[in-house]
Order: structure tokens, then sequence, then C-alpha cells
């Protein structure tokens, strides 16, 4: 079975990083899994894409950036039509517009497509009209697309409705953030210890865009972070000015660090407390399941309906609602830092593995060979 993943680009995603992990997983297995992508620019392509080979068109550079949507559509047929592949990864919702145009441009010569659901459908950060226009584009999706992944149990049913999709077009499988070697390895990594009289060690992992909503972030902090507490925001993106200017004009320099882009940020959770993320919406956040994997307590928004499950109803975590910076900065002062309970996050993360996850996905992918 050849089976095509198609991306941008090795710019730092979540989205990203994870397919691009499959990718290697299912070679290591055997499997034919040619990688396109559109550019070759992005801080991964030393790190999670060091040694892929991969697909490029001639032409793709930095300069198709701003228009990689339609670059990606205007050179991916060609490329399906030369590999023929059996089924097609579609790695999350930004690429569906690029689905939905491949079966439309390819018709019956395309191969059959599954979708991975990466985020929230139901955008309650949108205003009405937009989530409106929103429904209809979903539905467009679920009529032209062959099968969908759910990411954690209570996605099967934001699935159905909003994609108006069968069960048997739907399957859930965890995750694959995580590796059993991973997670091992998080667990013995010796933290630093902490020093009596010194402040807790709040810790962000995300890009930095209106999703993630870091600015919400920093003025909670600012209200709830108590004397000595410290944030450190791993991550970079076109937000990032912005936020350094908030940080200063909260009075925040010499207590919020911004680090930037760092390789496998996850090997530097079991250096923090808390771990904090105030998403206006997600899907299943890969950094809230390695702060599980590490043991670290978490304070996060409500940005998807899987938020309740992945953390346990409560017990390994908090959930605030999105956009409330009050409850975040009362949930910020409040948090303990030795709140989690280790044997529960533990059992939770391991459900997250790419070891599992990919073979998932090869019989699901098998389920759809023309």
């Amino acid at each position: 079975m050849r089976v095509l993943t198609f991306l941008h680009s090795f710019e730092p995603g979540g989205v990203e990083r994870i397919a691009l992990r499959m990718v290697r997983q299912w070679r290591a297995q055997g499997m034919d899994a040619p990688l396109f992508l559109g550019r070759l620019d992005g801080d991964m392509r030393a790190d999670v894409g060091a040694g892929l080979e991969m697909i490029c068109p001639p032409g793709g550079g930095r300069h198709v950036a701003g228009m990689e949507t339609l670059w990606m559509i205007c050179t991916l047929p060609a490329v399906v039509r030369r590999v023929r592949p059996d089924v097609l990864f579609c790695a999350g919702n930004t690429y569906a517009v690029v689905a939905v145009a491949l079966k439309i441009l390819l018709g019956r010569d395309c191969p059959p497509i599954l979708l991975k659901i990466s985020n929230d459908l139901d955008r309650r950060d949108q205003p009405g009209w937009f989530r409106m226009v929103y429904r209809l584009w979903l539905r467009v999706q679920g009529r032209l697309i062959d099968h969908f992944v759910g990411m954690e149990t209570p996605m099967a049913e934001e699935i159905r409705d909003g994609l108006g999709v069968s069960a048997d077009r739907i399957t859930i499988i965890p995750d694959p953030a995580l590796s059993r070697p991973l997670i091992e390895r998080l667990r013995t990594r010796p933290g630093v210890p902490r020093v009596e009289g010194v402040g807790r060690r709040f810790v962000c992992v995300a890009r930095l865009t209106r999703q993630k909503n870091i600015a919400l972030m920093l003025r909670a902090f600012a209200r709830g972070g108590q004397e000595g507490d410290t944030l450190s925001v791993i991550g970079d993106g076109p937000e990032r000015a912005a936020l350094e200017r908030l940080a200063r004009d909260l009075g925040l320099e010499l207590r919020v660090r911004f680090a930037g882009y760092q390789p496998d940020p996850v090997l530097q959770l079991p250096l923090f407390d808390v771990l904090l993320l105030s998403s206006d919406y997600e899907g299943v956040p890969a950094v809230i399941l390695e702060a599980l994997a590490a043991g670290l307590p978490i304070v996060a928004t409500d940005c998807s309906r899987s938020m309740p499950s992945l953390l346990g109803h409560g017990a390994l975590g908090r959930l605030v609602p999105v956009g409330d910076e009050q409850a975040l900065a009362e949930a910020i002062a409040s948090v303990g830092v030795s709140s989690q309970d280790q044997s529960l996050s533990l059992a939770q993360a391991e459900r997250f593995t790419i070891e599992g996850a990919c073979e998932a996905y090869r019989r699901a992918m098998a389920g759809l060979r023309v």
C-alpha cells in the first residue's frame, strides 16, 4: 500500500510535526510512504524532518509562503498522477481545502482521501455568520472526502454532526503525539530541584499565532502569578513581536522569557512546574499529551470537546472557559506544583503513542483501497 502525505513545509506546527513522525514510522514498518512538501523552508527540517526523502515541485521556495495552499493545489495533482498512491493522507483541517480541490481536479482519478480532524469543529471563537459559513464548508468536506479520523472519543459525535457523515466513515485513533521511548525518557529525565522560597516555573509551548491567544495568558499571568513566578514561552510565530511588547507593557520583562523555536521542546518540560495553554480552539493539543507524559500539572482553556476527558475530568488539570482572563488568572494563582496524579497521567499518556496509532491508521487506510 502506497500512502502519500502532503504538507506545506517544514515550518513548525503540531500537525506537521506529528505527520512527519508518522511518515518516518510508516517507513520503518515497511510501508511505501512518499512525502510531498510544497517548499523546503522551516526549522523542523533539521530535527524531525532530518534525513526524510521527499517530493518538492520545482520553483518552490520562501517566495510561495504567502500562497502556499494555492501553490499546493496547482502542483500536487501532477504528483498524484505520477506517484499513483493508493491513499492520500490529509494531516489536518488546514489541508482540507487541498483535499477537496484534489477531488474536484482529479475526479475519478483521485485516490481515496483520509482526513485527520486536528481542530475543534465548533469554532466557538468566531461570530455567528462565520460559523454558519464554516458549517457549510464542513458539509462540502463530508460529501467529498472519503474517511475521517478523530483523535479522541468525544470527537466522533462532533465529526458526525459537523460533517454530516455516517459512523462507518469515522475512525477514532488517539493522537500519536508520543512514543513509548519518549514517555520513558520524560519520566526518568531529571528536573531542576525546587528551591524553597523560589517561585513556580510555568511554561507554554505553542506557535505564536492568534489561535493560541498568548496575550490572554500574559494578562492572566500578570494578575495571577505570585512573586517570583516565571513563565517561559517556547515557540515562535507572527505574533512574537507584539507579545514581547505586551509583556513589557505589563511589567513582565523580567519574569517572562520568550525562548523562540526549540528542537524537541518536549524534552524541556521536566524543567518546569506547570504547563499553561490558552488557546481559543484546538483538537487534541499535542502539548497537553506531552505534559501528561512529563507528569506536569496543567492549567488550560476548555478549547475543545476532548479537553475534559484528556484531563481526567479535573483529576489531571484545571480547565477554564475560553477567553476568560479572570478565571485563568485565578487558576494560575492557585495551582500547586505537585498536584498531579502521576500514575493516572502516565496511563493517560500511554494511550497516545505513535507505535499503536500508525498500525491503526494502516488498518483504516487498507479499508479505503480501491
